[in-house]
């Protein structure tokens, strides 16, 4: 019983600490400055606890990056399972996705990279993106080498990269997802006998 116990508040000192620091970087003009004291006394735990359960600073980062991707990695899986006619859409509808995250999470991904997060092959969820877009990339006609287009698309929205961009080449969302749209299409082809043969 004292076990079961010690693991439900394990559970909820992290789900805390992954509110506060959640919390604590979306609503920083520096995130950068938002040290593990601060989480810890907003979350109300001990300091000890945040670096016996992430690490350090980084592993509580990517931990935070994770807890907010899930909602988008399952809205992505059911859209799969619904079906869509077009592969080629579908690679699109990827990328802007993980696009949108990064731009909709800026501040965290700013945090990330100062936490030595930018390298993107490192983090957990690298994995399951390159895997999906792989899958919808493989049944693209004219595609390949599926697996290192899916490396190479995913490498032109890389986290340091938009940061870059939207921060200090203060490129408008709107014109990056263009932008990113207009590049899909140029790496995949975008004829008219390409999208009738999908079809």
């Amino acid at each position: 019983m004292a076990q079961r116990t010690e693991r439900a508040d394990a559970l909820r000192n992290r789900e805390a600490v992954l509110a506060a620091a959640d919390a604590l970087f979306s609503e920083s003009s520096s995130p950068h400055s938002v040290s593990m004291d601060d989480i810890a006394t907003a979350a109300g735990v001990g300091k000890g606890t945040l670096f016996r359960r992430f690490g350090d600073r980084a592993g509580l980062i990517g931990a935070v990056i994770a807890a907010r991707l899930e909602p988008l990695q399952q809205a992505v899986q059911e859209a799969q399972d619904i079906g869509d006619p077009s592969p080629r859409q579908r690679v699109r509808d990827l990328l802007d996705a993980s696009l949108r995250f990064k731009i909709e999470n800026l501040q965290l991904m700013s945090a990330a990279e100062d936490a030595g997060l930018s390298n993107p092959y490192q983090a957990a969820h690298y994995g399951w993106w390159h895997e999906t877009l792989r899958v919808a990339l493989d049944q693209v006609p004219g595609v390949h080498d599926a697996d290192f287009t899916a490396h190479v698309l995913l490498a032109a929205i890389r986290a340091d990269l938009v940061v870059h961009l939207i921060i200090d080449q203060k490129t408008a969302p709107e014109r990056l997802r263009a932008s990113l749209a207009a590049y899909i299409d140029k790496v995949l082809g975008n004829s008219a006998d390409a999208t009738q043969h999908e079809q």
